[in-house]
């Protein structure tokens, strides 16, 4: 599903409440140094047609309008979120976009938090780490413990590595978000031993303010995926749980 606007929505989001989106990404088309076997946009090869992404000056003037709008509607708006066709911080003008959304959600909706859904691949770098220390819910992703298993989930672009994004996790000092999809396929199984027992290794060391959990349930690019109950989720995060970790734990994949 690519979203054809820049600044969507809002919609309901289990995790985020009413949530508008921005997609800082081409209009029509994707971009992503990952290509999921199970994101809803579907595969980066089918999402080229459009490589034009949105300047920092059209994500404002987009936005305000929209919240506006919303504002004179009387329609809450609870997060605005920065999700869309592909990875957000790969926008070369993200720490710009997000310093203007900042001062535009203090203006019009001073209670509505800010939150950026990312892979994570890029927070290594000064810019993006700065940009990213200033909003509200910075979610980022790992979906498995090490590079051989994230070929089979994440398909990374070359130069991907587990462990350097770990480590420049840490520089948030435990103040985000982790998220990571579970599911079965393509010689993936997030309930294995060698997916599983590394992961929760991962998030002791992390130890985020929140560990998102979720599984598919929207139309996958790849077929014959598996998804995870609820109860399957919740079994396999229990020593994190345990460890005083807070855990939500949802029964499918929301990208906003």
């Amino acid at each position: 599903m690519i979203r054809e606007e820049t600044v969507f929505g809002p919609i309901f989001s289990r995790r985020l409440g009413s949530s508008l989106g921005i997609n800082l990404l081409p209009e029509k088309g994707k971009i992503c140094n990952f290509d999921c076997i199970y994101c809803e946009c579907g595969w980066n090869r089918d999402g080229r047609n459009d490589t034009v992404l949105p300047t920092a000056e059209k994500v404002r003037t987009d936005l305000e309008r929209m919240l506006v709008k919303l504002a004179k509607d009387g329609t809450p708006v609870d997060s605005i979120t920065f999700s869309g066709d592909g990875e957000p911080t790969l926008n070369p003008e993200f720490p710009r976009i997000i310093d203007d959304t900042l001062s535009l959600r203090d203006r019009y909706y001073p209670q509505a938090k800010v939150s950026v859904l990312s892979n994570a691949t890029r927070v290594h770098l000064p810019e993006v780490f700065a940009a990213l220390r200033k909003v509200d819910n910075p979610i980022m992703k790992i979906d498995a413990p090490t590079n051989a298993l994230a070929e089979r989930i994440n398909h990374p672009a070359p130069g991907y590595d587990v462990q350097r994004v770990v480590e420049a996790l840490k520089t948030f000092g435990g103040d985000f978000v982790l998220q990571t999809c579970m599911l079965r396929g393509n010689g993936f199984d997030s309930a294995s031993p060698e997916v599983i027992g590394p992961m929760l290794d991962i998030v002791l060391e992390l130890r985020p303010r929140e560990w998102m959990v979720y599984t598919i349930d929207r139309p996958t690019p790849m077929q014959g995926l598996q998804k995870f109950s609820p109860a399957e989720m919740q079994a396999l995060v229990r020593p994190a749980v345990e460890a005083g970790i807070a855990v939500q734990v949802k029964g499918a994949v929301e990208d906003n």
